[in-house]
Parts: C-alpha cells; sequence; structure tokens
C-alpha cells in the first residue's frame, strides 16, 4: 500500500508502528467500524464521514460529508452529502467489490424513509436502493439491515435521525420487523425474516412467552468473510415509558447473537441473554466463518474475556487466558493475531483519555501496546453517546489498520502499518 508523504505521521507516545493521520486538515472525520474497512479494495482510496457539527447530536435532515481519501496523492475529495448518519457509525459507509461503487445511507426528508445510495466515484452518478444500509455482501450482491429508524429505541448512534413520530415501535416480537435484505442489482428491499420468525425457528429454542411483555428490536448485522452466513443481534427490553429512547443507557437489556443462513434460514442462537448478562460486547467473525469472537464475562469476577463460540452456540471458551477483553477485537486472518481497542473507561484505557490498540499474540499469550491514541472528547461527559471509539479496522491488504482518534480537539481517522508487527 502506497501512503503520501503529504499525510503527517502521528507520533505521539511513540507508537511501535508507522502511523500517518489521513484528515490532518478536515474536522469531525470517523471512519464506520471495527468490522468494515474505510480502504477501498485496491487499497488506494479511504472514505470517512465528516460532522457539520461535535457538539451535540444531529437534528433530522442536518447533512453530513462524505469524503474520500486518496493515499496515494494525499488529496481529499468531498464525493457526497448525507443525512443519514449519527455520531457512531457515521453513516455506515461501505465500499463494493470494486473501487468503482460505495454505498451509505441517505434520508429521504419528504417522506422520512432511510434509504441507500450507491455512489459511482468514476462517472458521479447515484442511485437509490431501498432501505438502509448497515452491511454489504462481500460478493457486492446484498445489502442487509434491521429497521435505521428504529435503532434508537435502544442505541444513540448507530441509525439514522428522522423525526421522532416517524420512528415505529415495536410490541412484543412483531412480524413486521426484523432483518431486512435489498438486492443491489434491483434496489429492491424484502424483509429476510422478521422478529417473530426468529423467536419461532431459533435453536437453541427462545423462551418467546417469557418476553412478550416488552419490546424487541433487531440492531447489529454482518456477514461472514465467506459470505454463507450472517450474525444479528436482537435487543430487548420492558417500558413503561410512553417513547422509550436510547434503552441501553437508562436499563439493563436482553440481548441475542442469532446467526443464519443468507436467505435468513437455519437460525441459531449463538449467545443468549443467559450469558450476556454476565457482561459483554462486540461481536465478530473469525476469519474461518465459523466461530464468532467477543468480549464476554465466564466467570463471576465480571472480568471481560476474549471468548469464542461456534456459529450454532456450542464449545464457548476462553481464547486466550493471558490478557483481558476490552474494546472491538478482531483475530487477523492468520490466526495467530487478534487486534482490538479499549473504551475511555475500560481498565486497560488510561487516565488521561488516551487508549491502546492491543496486538495479542494469542499463540504467546502476550500483548503489545502498538499504538497510544488519545479519544477523550470535552461533550461526552454531557452526551456520552458522542465519545470517539477508534473501531480499528484491518485493509485488504490485512496489513495496514484504519482508527479514529480525538486530536488537537477535533475527530481525526489514522492509519498505520502493522507489518513490523506481524513478522
Amino acid at each position: 500500500m502506497i501512503i503520501s508523504e503529504k499525510f503527517p505521521r502521528y507520533t505521539g507516545f511513540n507508537p511501535l508502528v508507522p502511523v500517518w493521520c489521513l484528515t490532518p486538515d478536515s474536522k469531525g472525520s470517523f471512519h464506520r467500524f471495527f468490522d468494515t474497512s474505510a480502504v477501498s479494495p485496491s487499497g488506494r482510496y479511504v472514505a470517512v464521514l465528516q460532522m457539520p457539527q461535535e457538539d451535540r447530536l444531529p437534528e433530522p435532515g442536518e447533512t453530513a460529508s462524505i469524503a474520500v481519501i486518496d493515499l496515494h496523492t494525499g488529496e481529499e475529495r468531498i464525493a457526497a452529502s448525507t443525512r443519514g448518519w449519527e455520531p457512531q457509525l457515521g453513516a455506515n459507509i461501505n465500499w463494493g467489490p470494486t473501487d468503482e461503487k460505495l454505498y451509505y445511507n441517505d434520508v429521504d426528508t419528504a417522506i422520512w424513509e432511510p434509504v441507500c445510495i450507491e455512489l459511482n466515484l468514476l462517472t458521479g452518478q447515484k442511485r437509490s436502493l431501498e432501505g438502509g444500509i448497515y452491511k454489504i455482501s462481500p460478493d457486492g450482491q446484498t445489502i442487509i439491515s434491521a429497521c435505521m429508524k428504529r435503532m434508537r429505541r435502544t442505541q444513540f448512534g448507530y441509525g439514522v435521525m428522522v423525526p421522532d413520530v416517524f420512528v415505529p415501535r415495536n410490541t412484543g416480537f412483531p412480524d413486521d420487523d426484523g432483518l431486512y435484505a435489498t438486492d443491489v442489482q434491483t434496489g429492491n428491499r424484502e424483509l429476510l425474516v422478521s422478529l417473530r420468525q426468529i423467536v419461532e425457528q431459533a435453536q437453541p429454542a427462545i423462551d418467546w412467552e417469557r418476553y412478550a411483555g416488552g419490546e424487541c428490536y433487531g440492531f447489529h448485522c454482518k456477514f461472514n468473510p465467506q459470505g454463507d452466513r450472517l450474525i444479528f443481534t436482537m435487543r430487548w427490553f420492558k417500558s413503561d415509558e410512553e417513547q422509550p429512547w436510547n434503552m441501553l443507557h437508562k436499563q439493563a437489556l436482553k440481548f441475542w447473537v442469532l446467526t443464519m443462513k443468507p436467505d435468513g434460514s437455519d437460525i441459531h442462537v449463538a449467545v443468549g441473554p443467559e450469558q450476556w448478562d454476565k457482561g459483554g460486547h462486540h461481536i465478530n467473525w473469525f476469519p474461518d466463518g465459523r466461530r464468532l469472537s467477543m468480549n464476554l464475562c465466564l466467570d463471576g469476577d465480571k472480568q471481560l474475556c476474549l471468548v469464542q463460540v461456534n456459529e450454532d452456540g456450542t464449545e464457548l471458551v476462553k481464547i486466550t487466558e493471558a490478557v483481558p477483553g476490552s474494546g472491538h477485537p478482531t483475530v487477523h486472518p492468520n490466526g495467530r493475531h487478534m487486534l482490538t481497542d479499549a473504551y475511555e473507561k475500560e481498565n486497560v484505557a488510561f487516565d488521561d483519555g488516551s487508549v491502546p490498540l492491543r496486538f495479542i499474540d494469542l499463540e504467546n499469550g502476550t500483548e503489545e501496546l502498538a499504538v497510544r491514541i488519545p479519544v477523550g472528547n470535552p461533550v461526552t461527559s454531557v452526551t456520552p453517546v458522542l465519545r470517539v471509539d477508534p473501531h480499528p479496522a484491518w485493509a485488504p491488504d490485512q496489513r495496514h489498520v484504519v482508527f479514529n482518534g480525538y486530536v488537537d480537539g477535533t475527530r481525526r481517522v489514522f492509519i498505520a502499518d502493522f507489518g513490523p508487527l506481524l513478522k
């Protein structure tokens, strides 16, 4: 991968690997998530969202910019604008199978409905697809998402903003909401599998009557690297509020991690509430596409562990006993190394508003502090959803890593070359 000399080096806290700032002249920039490459398939471009302001939540209809950065030349250009974004995952920007197509959320403000925009970066042509986008399949043919409007019921930051009156509310496990799939070729969306179908078909069986009195919503979803299986998460709560919002930060939710085939069949509970209630977060696929990794408390001491579990929920075990879990972990395709970050308040973080990018050798049971990056954003004390998470994500070359930070008073995006540590 060629990285232009125009990008300034980040040298804070003496990183073990070369690090460059990709947005030195832009404010409010961040990339999507730890399971998504911000780098284009060829390794030449990086796509980021740029917030119009950083000190409050977005208003419905407020516009943010999508910038494309040329790693070879150091040039940045605004490729599009969007009204379909929030401050954690932005507009859920996804690259297609080539550098030609970029996909992201927008909102049709005439009817306050989310849409997915396909942007041809070569011609500038845009095409609107039904529904929103959370993840695109590896072959670029299918887009999946939960209801982007409903996400704010359980947690702010991950969907799109529309006026509250346009956000549906679920009762129990409805048959008209769940996991949606959009055919990229036709642009048409369908309800792939409803929440009711999931609780009726999942194995091991879900005691749906126990939760019938509350509200259930879909949230994360992601394809495995092979494209033949996907993860979908459900969140449940019971509330007497007239209009419940952001319930993750008000009370304990019940979580299910489900896996299924891309057609919505063969549904399995990989991790259920009885396990997640002990504490946990952030699921991802192993490179083999058959196991899942996540942070989870397995013992009684509330210590987050790095764990793995099979797609059908069997063989839930610690990946390593040597180091604790934190942040957003991913297993490198070599199977030996794991990369994760930390939340600002987790035990492995520092007390000055900076957090580590932890490079873990699973074979030797050791870890190295590859990069230490500031994330402390003063407004998070008032609005926690505006926190800055690094979300370290491997580039397609499986050597470089893109991550977020909060440096010199604004959100910035960085890229690091982990080649020296992968040898």
